[in-house]
């Protein structure tokens, strides 16, 4: 693993950064990690200088925090609840259509933004290289605190301290920089099943290639891209053969044992999908504009927005709160869909 030089990390840690940026210094990014978290830490075999993987939910407002432990693998730490993200399920294409982005991201230490005006800041790094090939546009899309979204994922000022802590630990600790996954929903025979005609469902299916990978083998998959899509541990046949998103693939392998594990995992999960297609007759609910965890939506729709942002984001105002009440996945569907799920594994 690539060893950040720790000069580079505490300038970038403690300067100020370009975009929603705040004048006074302070030391809000350089916050301990709290100790229950460490301990949580201890007891699944990792510490604080390990590495990291991040996985965004958008259909369950759920931000996941992987860490690798003493094994050497990755294993899932921490789940915390999303207050707001912003658009509908599906890609972000166009600067200003508050979409929140979807696919996969290297976040660096020079994308850590100590000084957001949304209390702490992670850039995602959208555009990504497929995507600017691809001409999508956007910038500053963030994972940030509060409960505010305009493309960005926000999880709180208490969460994105913890979040933003753990990245810059495992930046100390050596790692150059961590994946984030963000997609539509958990990659759930029943989520897809659920979707199965939504026009974005090749694209899904390409990120749900990446995230079988890192489920059979509880580490980050290399991501390149080429002939318009994600390609996945992908090892070129010649030497200097370079992926290029836009020209056709060249001619490459993956490792033979993961490959064998990701196709397995491809044609259970087929079946599946399958099954519980042939069960669930409702159509896919529409977005009014992104998303609440129930968490939040409840304090929202009991005590109003006020008290929420008062919770949330030191008073900060919460975004869109009717359209964050629309949220159509934060009700009965979640456990619809637990249930048809239940139902395929039993046909």
């Amino acid at each position: 693993m690539t060893r950040v030089p720790d000069l580079v990390i505490l300038v970038l840690l403690v300067s100020g950064l370009a975009g929603c940026t705040t004048a006074d210094l302070d030391t809000r990014s350089m916050q301990p990690l709290p100790a229950k978290l460490v301990s949580l830490m201890a007891q699944k075999g990792m510490k604080p200088s390990d590495p990291i993987l991040i996985r965004i939910y958008k259909q369950e407002s759920e931000l996941e925090v992987w860490k690798r432990d003493r094994s050497g693998n990755y294993a899932l730490l921490k789940i915390y609840p999303i207050c707001r993200w912003s658009g509908k399920l599906g890609p972000k294409k166009l600067e200003g259509d508050r979409q929140a982005p979807e696919g996969f991201y290297s976040v660096t230490p020079a994308l850590m933004n100590p000084r957001s005006q949304f209390f702490l800041s992670f850039n995602l790094g959208f555009p990504n290289k497929l995507e600017q090939a691809l001409g999508y546009e956007g910038t500053a899309l963030m994972v940030h605190g509060v409960c505010s979204s305009s493309g960005c994922f926000a999880i709180t000022n208490d969460g994105v301290a913890e979040i933003y802590a753990m990245g810059r630990e495992a930046f100390v600790g050596g790692q150059a920089a961590f994946q984030v996954q963000s997609l539509p929903f958990r990659m759930t025979a029943q989520n897809l099943a659920h979707h199965r005609d939504d026009p974005n469902m090749a694209f899904w299916l390409n990120l749900k290639q990446g995230t079988d990978q890192f489920d059979v083998t509880r580490k980050p998959p290399a991501v390149d891209a080429c002939d318009r899509r994600y390609v996945f541990g992908a090892q070129a046949t010649s030497s200097g053969t370079v992926f290029s998103p836009l020209a056709p693939c060249p001619d490459y392998h993956v490792d033979a044992s993961v490959a064998a594990k990701v196709a397995a995992k491809e044609a259970q999960d087929a079946a599946r999908l399958a099954a519980i297609a042939a069960a669930d007759s409702d159509q896919p609910l529409a977005y009014t504009d992104g998303g609440m965890n129930r968490s939040f939506r409840d304090v929202l729709q009991l005590d109003g927005p006020e008290k929420l942002s008062r919770l949330t984001s030191a008073g900060f105002p919460v975004s869109r709160p009717k359209a964050a009440l629309d949220d159509p996945y934060q009700d009965h569907t979640i456990e619809h869909l637990a249930n048809l799920g239940s139902a395929g594994a039993s046909q």
